[in-house]
């Protein structure tokens, strides 16, 4: 195909706004896929995505497309993730594409992360196509969400399409649109190979299958490639492109987006941002990578049976190669033994990672509660940084503790927006601004607000998204991006089950939260730990103060159930021996702390 008629163009959209559906309607109005092979959201391969109903990977598809004068084109079309944790993908496919379709949902209108894409759209300098989807819909409110588009992102209504993702209205227009609006890819097939790996997988015939958008030059079967930033060396045992599924073909032309199979079977040897180039004939300077993903929060994953740990280990690895935002470190607990601390990108992305390790790699595992890195000043000079809960030192040697805030972007309907401060005062939030989107249009009260805040980002791990939504009757989207360091004074509250700490269960909280949060975590503990022969105190302690406690009760065998007539005396000695045997377990018994126990921590509000 000649390289004036290849256009590469992206999806981006808030989620849930249509970008999977939209992506269906382009491959079958260019018959991509025969109609028996077409399902909803075909783009939406793994399993988990079509249980929750949301795009986690970004996923390719070479689209063939004929306008009606017979100039047939060649469409690179990569549809991308809309939940905040997933942005790292959107900035990833970003630098593939010259062009991306950006969608609003005609009933919801601009939502928070429909505003992080257009300005992570605009550093990547893409041309923008703003289309209006669901316009069939009863409840759309195009006037409003039409206003809203002009005074916020500054599109004319010309400019804007209107089109119907689910019945394919409008979807032609759009196509001839991409077509037109976005640039033909830049790029020189004489110039020495340099190609740009944006994501990869590992399999385990082929070795490592490696993402990519070839900028200039060929890339051949057969041909030796090298690495420039890691420098490994590799051959090319297959390319092709998508379709969706992998379609071999004999070489990748300048412009194009495919994938390579390198045969590679470290996965630390191919990493996503690299640029690759041919070995014989090398090109010169590598393109610009991408900016490491900073996690934002951590916990510990550790496998229920100790001997599955060099198992763990390996799936960690080749998750990694599919996920590049995922970092992990090796780490040991007394209870739980050896194990991994890893950094997340949100709360979302560490519940995909933790299914993704038991469906995709048959592993029983347990998560600890999530948390977030502080930076320690010790008393003597010392900075250290803290992710893991046990490692914080004691009061009397820290100087100053920081902690990590973020800026948060609220987009709401202006009638919840007295529950929505009330919401983030709560959690320590401080208003920047506030200012309201588009002109008020159709009933009163619908005139939609964004608000600024910012926020510890400590405050926002667990269920603040589930109560904006709950105080927004759904209606709130939320936003947010990494601020920087405040100092702070906060402790740390252990939990005792059984005299025994259980470092997995450790809280850092504000002084004054110890109460309250130590009463939520034993009072919950002992609702999933299960009754043992004998008494199991939970308490949990601030230094070598206990704040709270409750206590298991034994389960109680009737020792006098064969035991009839007789002097009483008889009964006494049988209750007697058994509250001694209850004292010697007790020395010696051990708490099995069961699985259900950690997962029921992660979503309390606390």
């Amino acid at each position: 195909m000649d390289q004036k008629n290849i256009r590469n163009f992206c999806i981006i959209a808030h989620i849930d706004h249509g970008k999977s559906t939209l992506a269906d309607r382009l491959i079958e109005m260019t018959g991509a896929l025969r109609p028996e092979e077409m399902s909803e959201q075909v783009m939406d391969s793994m399993e988990l995505e079509r249980e929750r109903g949301i795009t986690i990977k970004a996923k390719a598809i070479r689209l063939n497309y004929r306008r009606a004068d017979g100039e047939g084109f060649l469409l690179n079309l990569i549809d991308t993730p809309g939940h905040v944790d997933f942005s790292y993908e959107v900035s990833r496919t970003l630098a593939a594409c010259e062009g991306a379709v950006l969608v609003v949902d005609a009933t919801q209108g601009i939502q928070a992360q429909t505003l992080a894409n257009v300005y992570l759209a605009m550093e990547h300098n893409l041309e923008i196509i703003p289309v209006l989807n669901k316009v069939d819909l009863p409840g759309a409110e195009i006037d409003r969400v039409m206003a809203e588009v002009k005074s916020v992102l500054g599109y004319g209504e010309e400019a804007v399409l209107k089109i119907s993702a689910k019945t394919g209205f409008g979807v032609s227009g759009l196509l001839e649109a991409v077509v037109a609006r976005i640039p033909e890819p830049k790029g020189a097939p004489e110039r020495p190979l340099r190609a740009l790996i944006f994501d990869s997988h590992y399999d385990r015939y082929r070795g490592v299958i490696a993402y990519l958008r070839v900028i200039d030059g060929t890339i051949r079967r057969g041909d030796r490639l090298r690495l420039m930033a890691a420098g490994t060396e590799m051959e090319v045992l297959e390319a092709g492109f998508f379709n969706p599924k992998e379609c071999p073909v004999d070489e990748l032309g300048t412009g194009e987006v495919g994938y390579v199979a390198t045969g590679l079977k470290q996965v630390g040897d191919c990493p996503v941002g690299d640029t690759v180039t041919a070995s014989a004939r090398s090109a010169e300077t590598a393109l610009p990578g991408y900016r490491p993903a900073k996690p934002m929060v951590f916990a510990g994953i550790y496998p229920t049976q100790a001997n599955d740990y060099q198992e763990l280990r390996e799936a960690m690895e080749k998750l990694k190669l599919n996920d590049a935002s995922l970092t992990y470190e090796p780490e040991n607990s007394p209870l739980m033994g050896h194990g991994f601390r890893c950094g997340f990108l949100g709360l979302l992305h560490m519940d995909i990672v933790y299914e993704r390790l038991e469906r995709e790699f048959g592993l029983s595992l347990v998560v600890t509660a999530p948390g977030v890195r502080y930076l320690i000043t010790k008393t003597g000079g010392e900075r250290i940084t803290v992710i893991n809960p046990s490692e914080l030192p004691e009061p009397s040697e820290i100087a100053i503790m920081e902690e990590p805030w973020v800026k948060v972007s609220i987009i709401s309907p202006a009638a919840f927006i007295g529950p929505i401060m009330e919401l983030v005062r709560a959690s320590g939030g401080n208003h920047r601004n506030t200012h309201f989107l588009g002109i008020a249009v159709g009933t009163e009260g619908a005139q939609r607000v964004q608000l600024d805040y910012d926020m510890p980002l400590r405050t926002i791990l667990t269920t603040f998204y589930d109560q904006l939504k709950s105080r927004s009757r759904g209606y709130a989207s939320l936003d947010y991006e990494f601020e920087g360091y405040r100092e702070t004074r906060l402790v740390k509250i252990d939990v005792l089950v059984n005299d025994e700490m259980v470092d997995a269960f450790s809280r850092i909280v504000p002084p004054a939260e110890v109460q309250e949060v130590g009463r939520a975590l034993v009072h919950k503990l002992k609702e999933v730990i299960p009754r043992q022969l004998f008494a199991v105190p939970i308490q949990a302690a601030v230094g070598g103060r206990i704040v709270a406690r409750m206590d298991i009760a034994a389960k109680r065998k009737d020792v006098l159930a064969k035991c009839y007539g007789g002097d009483i005396t008889r009964k006494r000695k049988l209750l007697e021996k058994q509250k001694e045997g209850k004292k010697k377990m007790k020395n010696i018994g051990r708490v099995e702390v069961p699985k259900e126990a950690f997962l029921s921590l992660l979503k309390t509000d606390f």
